[in-house]
């Protein structure tokens, strides 16, 4: 590593924080109301896909179960 390498990161990360920080003043947060309405929706939705899979996966394992069985007992 040379020695312009190792003086200059102080600067390039003082310049990073301060590039990060006028960044985050321009971001636009949700409201508390809109951060609730999108939890419940993402909640209820990973219970539907999970509903959903496990009837799937139960159907799936039925037919393998019963394609094993037929080969295996004919």
């Amino acid at each position: 590593m040379e020695l312009s390498n190792a003086v200059s990161w102080p600067q390039k990360t003082r310049s990073y924080i301060d590039d990060l920080r006028t960044e985050m003043k321009r971001v636009t947060w949700p409201s508390w109301k809109s951060v609730r309405a999108t939890t419940g929706v993402v909640i209820a939705a990973v219970f539907l896909f999970a509903a959903y899979f496990f009837v799937v996966d139960a159907i799936v394992n039925s037919v393998i179960t019963k394609v094993i069985h037929y080969f295996t007992h004919a």
